[in-house]
């Protein structure tokens, strides 16, 4: 008798707590039954009608082109400490999207740089490993190649960039944050902008677009409202790297060629010089304002038309020419250079205003092929 008054004692003040949440559920929280009606059913759906033009337009748009978008892996190998034994790791995600029914994809250089393999996921979820047909590390381009049945390959329809106007309509696929086949829309923001590549080289006349672009869309295809390739998005201009507004893709019609090129000749072919030329740093540090010429290679063009490069005669060192024109545009450094050298084609004569020794004249240069 003595422990059950014992007990009793103990777990009084738990009967009691648990009394007191009763109470306050009957009075305060217990459904009112004068509201509660039991036959209630769901409420009648309205009736949404048609979607507006423009919903339309970009679901038409996503469904006939993401087909073509595909989800890239570049697979690093590295070996285990105590095994030795090789294994893969995945070293970054992005996208890319098909260009022929032969199996060639292509994707932003920066995705694949460095990559010991790379696989490509297609829109059907299939996975296939990729070779690497070649790349311009300037343009930041890549062609890929896997060898996907053609009949599953769906390329995508490429449009131009040279009539593209501020405030049309684009449309952003791709893989951002791993997140396959998401769509994103925006306009043109504005065109003509610059931006480096992977190398640091200047790329020229880029798109750029408020359409979300995120860390994973880089490679992936900027299209108009007709669903057609207008670009390849590459970079965003971004304080913490994710979307801020400001995305930037290299144009289809750069894009076009320089695919062309490394399709055929394994690397973009293009017109140069036949010149090795002074960094721009050295060039700053000797106050010289235009291009230095290091050396000229032998039986280039170049050679041919007299240019000469750094020399040394009697101990004493020479500087080269010094290119400040072409072709009546003048010439203020290498970016300058390299963006009048690719108005030309090779085997195009070109005017070279060269300064040497202090005397300034001209030179006439056909110009060659280079890798």
């Amino acid at each position: 008798m003595i422990m059950n008054m014992q007990f009793l004692r103990k777990i009084s003040p738990f009967v009691y707590f648990l009394a007191g949440l009763f109470v306050f559920w009957w009075f305060f929280a217990r459904p009112d039954q004068s509201v509660l009606n039991q036959d209630a059913v769901p409420r009648a759906i309205t009736a949404r009608g048609d979607l507006a033009g423009d919903e339309r337009n970009t679901i038409e748009l996503f469904q006939a082109t993401s087909p073509a978008v595909v989800y890239i892996t570049s697979i690093e190998l590295r070996r285990n400490l105590f095994s030795l034994n090789i294994y893969e790791i995945p070293k970054g995600t992005g996208s890319g999207f098909i260009w022929d029914r032969e199996g060639r994809i292509v994707t932003n250089y920066h995705v694949i740089e460095d990559a010991n393999q790379v696989q490509v996921t297609l829109a059907d979820n299939s996975t296939w490993k990729a070779v690497l047909v070649g790349a311009s590390a300037d343009k930041d381009i890549a062609v890929l190649k896997i060898s996907a049945p053609g009949k599953t390959l769906k390329p995508i329809p490429v449009g131009e960039s040279a009539n593209l106007l501020v405030g049309q309509k684009v449309f952003a696929i791709g893989n951002p944050f791993g997140l396959d086949q998401t769509i994103t829309a925006g306009i043109v923001s504005a065109l003509g902008r610059e931006i480096k590549s992977a190398n640091g080289m200047t790329i020229h006349d880029v798109i750029q677009t408020d359409a979300a672009i995120n860390p994973g869309n880089s490679g992936g295809p900027l299209l108009d409202s007709a669903g057609r390739l207008i670009g390849v998005n590459t970079a965003i201009y971004s304080p913490d790297g994710v979307n801020a507004g400001i995305g930037f893709a290299v144009p289809v019609d750069e894009v076009n060629r320089v695919v062309t090129e490394i399709i055929k000749h394994g690397r973009l072919i293009r017109p140069g010089l036949g010149i090795t030329v002074a960094n721009e740093r050295l060039v700053s540090r000797l106050g010289i304002e235009g291009v230095l010429v290091v050396q000229v290679e032998s039986g280039s063009s170049a050679e041919k038309a007299g240019l000469r490069g750094v020399r040394r005669i009697r101990g004493e060192v020479l500087l080269g020419d010094i290119i400040v024109g072409i072709n009546g545009k003048p010439i203020a450094g290498l970016d300058d250079l390299r963006q009048e050298m690719e108005r030309f084609q090779v085997g195009d004569e070109v005017t070279l205003k060269i300064i040497r020794d202090g005397q300034e004249f001209q030179v006439n240069v056909i110009l060659d092929a280079v890798g």
